[in-house]
């Protein structure tokens, strides 16, 4: 029988080692261009959370008051001891409150739970064993027509008059304490934070014409150099960054020390 013959070639098998395929070269800038791409959609929809990230590494929170506060306490400066009173303020829940209150007298205060900005400042003080109550009714008593009319009173009231800030101002320009004031509308236009120290009382005049004061402070965190402010302007004792936010209209640095009678004083602002 015949055997049929294939027109194609039979398979002929290779024996040896499998061929490899030529390596491929690395595509650096691939992964560069991975790395910019990657990076450019982080920041892009990651930064509308930027000012909140940076807000919080400032934030004024307790734990940052506390730090604060311990550091602040032991310090021979008055000033840095009536800061760390200033932000011990504000770790009292206290709700605004301007009404009249018939006090004790030295060392009275209205309830505890209840003030307005001078009574922050009052507080403060007397934590340092200075009771502006007692030393601004003495000085009245003394020397009322050189402190301002104010409700068209005729004499001095200890209940009251340490709880006003245009007595306040008085007081303090008679103990000799008066700062220059600069920022926008003071005295010396240029601002210069470094001008207001912790432990300075600070006065202004709102919208309205309605005075303010407050104790400056430092800053929480990366600010720690710069002049924020303790104040109860409505909503209690708080620690803000405020200090040029409103017209400036006074700057003290009391330090507790005896009243001298200063003449010819100018009108308060």
């Amino acid at each position: 029988m015949a055997r049929h013959r294939s027109n194609h070639l039979d398979t002929i098998e290779y024996i040896g080692p499998r061929p490899q395929k030529a390596p491929k070269r690395p595509n650096f800038l691939a992964g560069w261009v991975v790395l910019l791409v990657a990076a450019g959609a982080v920041y892009f929809f990651g930064k509308p959370f930027l000012p909140l990230l940076q807000a919080q590494q400032v934030a004024p929170t307790s734990e940052r008051a506390d730090a604060l506060i311990s550091e602040l306490q032991p310090s021979a400066s008055v000033g840095d001891r009536l800061a760390a009173a200033a932000l011990q303020r504000t770790q009292s829940l206290v709700v605004y409150e301007d009404a009249y209150y018939k006090i004790p007298y030295p060392n009275g205060d209205i309830p505890s739970g209840k003030g307005r900005a001078e009574d922050l400042v009052v507080r403060a003080y007397r934590a340092l064993g200075i009771d502006l109550q007692k030393r601004v009714h003495e000085d009245m008593v003394r020397n009322f027509s050189e402190y301002p009319q104010i409700f068209g009173r005729k004499s001095a009231d200890a209940n009251i008059d340490h709880r006003l800030t245009a007595n306040l101002q008085r007081f303090f320009r008679r103990s000799g304490a008066e700062l220059l004031v600069t920022g926008p509308e003071g005295d010396q236009p240029s601002q210069d934070e470094s001008d207001y120290q912790p432990g300075d009382v600070v006065t202004w005049r709102l919208a309205g014409g309605r005075s303010h004061i407050g104790i400056v402070v430092p800053g929480p965190g990366e600010n720690r150099s710069k002049p924020w402010v303790v104040h109860n302007i409505g909503d209690g004792p708080v620690w803000e960054d405020c200090v040029f936010n409103f017209k400036i209209i006074g700057h003290y640095r009391y330090t507790g020390e005896e009243s001298v009678d200063v003449t010819a004083l100018g009108p308060l602002r």
